[in-house]
Formats: structure tokens, sequence, C-alpha cells
């Protein structure tokens, strides 16, 4: 049996969305995040970040403060009891980098995850507070593709999720 997944954004849908955010003492979660993802890893769902992160190819930020922040993120989750699987990110941008397949709205990173993980895209959930993150999901074949406002998790992600 493919596993569920929940796929969220990070900026703006994780933590509070700072432009280019990638220091500990900047990053600040958004109201009852974890509460979400104890909602849905108690249901059987795994849990994946996937994130365009343009400030390493800008060169705002390096790759190495990216992932230092993103293990000191995910030890915060496993604090509160939450398994993030994996954060799938794009480093790119088109205007200096080049095209690329992982960039949102593409469905790079979450095919990988889907490969790496046997996931049941379908029947799994994508959150995100950008335009991009929901074609991603659509563009992957995610089931449910939630566009939130910035910095704020509606109350109806937090109830009882009937499909």
């Amino acid at each position: 049996m493919k596993t569920l997944a929940l796929f969220l954004d990070r900026d703006g849908v994780v933590n509070k969305e700072i432009d280019y955010a990638n220091r500990i003492e900047d990053f600040i979660f958004v109201d009852d995040i974890f509460k979400l993802c104890k909602k849905f890893q108690t249901s059987g769902f795994k849990i994946f970040i996937v994130t365009n992160q343009s400030g390493i190819s800008r060169k705002y930020y390096s790759e190495q403060d990216f992932l230092n922040l993103s293990e000191w993120m995910s030890i915060r989750f496993s604090e509160e009891g939450i398994t993030i699987s994996k954060i799938y990110y794009c480093p790119h941008h088109p205007d200096i980098t080049g095209p690329c397949n992982c960039r949102k709205p593409k469905p790079g990173l979450i095919k990988r995850a889907e490969m790496d993980f046997d996931l049941d895209l379908s029947n799994s959930i994508l959150v995100g507070d950008n335009i991009s993150d929901i074609m991603a999901g659509k563009n992957a074949g995610v089931g449910i593709n939630i566009l939130i406002p910035t910095n704020i998790l509606p109350k109806y992600l937090l109830s009882d999720f009937h499909r």
C-alpha cells in the first residue's frame, strides 16, 4: 500500500514569510503548524516540505545556511513529536541558473518525493500560499491542493478533514 503525504510549502505556511529567511533568529513558526502536522501524522500521512529557495542562487545565503536552518527546523518539529520525512528544495532561479524541473510550479520536488517514498499522490495533500505551489501539486498529480493566505493556517485545516 502506498503512503499518503502532506506537502507543505515552507515560507508563509510553515514559517512566517520573511524575505529570504535563512537565520534561526528570524524564523518564526506559523501559529498551529505543529498542531496541523500532528493531526495529519496521526492520520498516517508522511510530512514533506517542498520549497523554492532562490536566495541560494541569488547568493543571499549559502546552501549550507539553508541546510543548517532546515536541520534546526526538523529538530523543532521532532521536539513536538512530528517527523518531517524530508525537505525538498530548489536552489535555482531561472534568471540566474536557467530553467530547471524542480522550481515550483514545476513538479520535480514532489515527483522526487513520490519516487523516494512510494507515495500515493492522488490521495495526498499539498498546502501552499502561492499559486505556484498549487500548480506544482496539480502538475505532479497531488489530489488535494489547498491555497491559504500567507502566514495563516485556516481553522478548517485544523478540524476533521473529510475528502
